[in-house]
């Protein structure tokens, strides 16, 4: 098929598809979960309150169901962890290999994407408590060299965490291909190692997508950025260093970077169709993730995807002067202008009728995830897909809601809120249903959206 060429010169359209693709999320699905009784927080404000999910114990046998439809919708593979207190489930369907029908299973390990941003922004801000880095502090305290000059002085180590500092992204610059509607980059750089320091200079060698501090625009190179500053105040591999404070503290037994392309656990074949322009869809689950780095590369199971956020949010890892800044808020708003969320260091908050929930969205190259926590880490779910990117766009650009956008709404509103509405296609009601950038979408540029009402 072919995707809209780009309408202005490449280089003002490299500065502004990151931003651009925040409308391109996995969250926007078709049925959804009203909104209208939760009252989202000012600018700025501290969004630790707010109703919870129903409490009880989980339906498990609806749950089974709600899973097995989405396989029965067209996705290829699926997997869920759900939690409510002490009641657990944990559900997988479809398969993991198109060519043996090999099944997929719960306690798969899946390539997280964004979903590392969190565990990014929990290691920075022990380092804010240890008394090393200051979050209003300029990063050019930190790495002059880096981010010289102005710039440098006026950006902080808070804009990189809830990107506000009109870094662009690195994510055209690294897979030049997709500029010109191909995705030939995608499997020349397979088995490509990527330095932080060559993504932080992508990235900041594109045109700023704003000044520092005028507005949220989300760009993968504030954390690559985030994770060479952890290994200036710690001398220690930032990978390391999250593997050791974040992850070992959390108590996860299935997290890791992984050390070469291949994962070395359980895992699905991961499906990239990037909206038609790959068929049949592609399997990237073998691929160099240093491209994603501390922004995007860990693996985990959706349990232990649960068990951090739980841990998270309950205090386990971070003093609580700095869990309330980690969930110190911004709007982020698309495009178009329409409030997606509200944006805090690493992690959003979306209102839903059953109340506040934290979490993050991630997609890599055939992979994509799903959190989302109640603020007292009560009620929990974490999804992963197996194809990536498989929706459609119409003539105009936009992406077309499908049956698995209806069956992911329908499966997150009984997992979040015990709602049952139907898995079938409807229009996106809020924001407008999403348009593809200028050119290529791009993956790991997937922040939250709020369940909105969908007619």
């Amino acid at each position: 098929m072919t995707l809209p060429r780009p309408a202005r010169p490449a280089r003002r359209h490299r500065a502004r598809i990151a931003g651009t693709t925040t409308a391109v999320m996995l969250s926007l699905v078709a049925a959804v979960v009203p909104a209208q009784a939760a009252t989202a927080p000012a600018p700025g404000a501290h969004a630790t309150t707010g109703t919870t999910a129903r409490p009880g114990h989980l339906d498990h046998k609806a749950l089974d169901e709600k899973l097995a439809a989405l396989r029965r919708a067209g996705m290829y593979g699926t997997y869920a962890a759900v939690r409510e207190g002490r009641d657990e489930w944990r559900g997988a369907a479809g398969v993991a290999d198109l060519a043996t029908n090999r099944p997929v299973e719960p306690q798969m390990q899946h390539r997280l994407g964004s979903l590392t941003k969190a565990f990014t922004a929990v290691a920075v801000l022990q380092q804010v408590d240890a008394g090393r880095i200051d979050l209003d502090a300029p990063i050019a305290r930190y790495l002059p060299d880096l981010v010289p000059g102005e710039r440098g002085r006026k950006i902080t180590v808070r804009m990189l965490l809830n990107h506000t500092s009109g870094i662009a992204d690195y994510i055209l610059g690294a897979f030049p291909s997709l500029l010109k509607g191909s995705t030939e980059s995608l499997d020349t750089n397979r088995h490509r190692h990527f330095a932080p320091e060559e993504l932080a200079r992508l990235g900041l060698q594109a045109e700023p997508t704003g000044k520092p501090g005028e507005k949220w625009s989300y760009a993968n190179t504030n954390y690559v950025i985030a994770g060479m500053l952890l290994q200036k105040v710690t001398s220690e591999d930032p990978q390391e260093y999250i593997t050791r404070k974040v992850i070992r503290k959390a108590g996860l037994k299935h997290t890791y970077f992984p050390a070469s392309a291949r994962i070395s656990g359980p895992h699905s074949k991961m499906y990239e169709s990037f909206y038609g322009l790959i068929s049949p869809a592609r399997d990237y689950s073998t691929y160099d993730m240093s491209w994603g780095g501390t922004a995007g590369a860990l693996v985990a199971t959706m349990e232990d995807v649960n068990t951090f956020y739980r841990a998270l949010l309950t205090g386990e890892l971070l003093a609580p002067a700095e869990l309330r800044q980690m969930q110190t808020t911004v709007e982020a708003k698309d495009e178009e202008g329409n409030l997606l969320m509200h944006y805090g260091l690493g992690i959003g908050a979306i209102d839903t009728a059953c109340g506040r929930f934290w979490g993050h969205t991630g997609a890599v190259w055939g992979a994509e995830t799903v959190t989302y926590s109640t603020p007292d880490g009560k009620r929990q779910m974490s999804l992963g897909f197996n194809r990536s990117k498989y929706q459609q766009l119409d003539a105009t650009g936009h992406i077309k809601p499908g049956p698995i956008d209806a069956a992911t709404g329908a499966f997150q509103a009984k997992a979040m809120c015990d709602i049952d509405v139907p898995a079938e296609p409807r229009r996106f009601a809020h924001p407008a249903a999403p348009k593809a950038p200028e050119g290529l979408p791009v993956p790991l540029t997937r922040p939250l959206t709020p369940l909105s009402p969908g007619r």
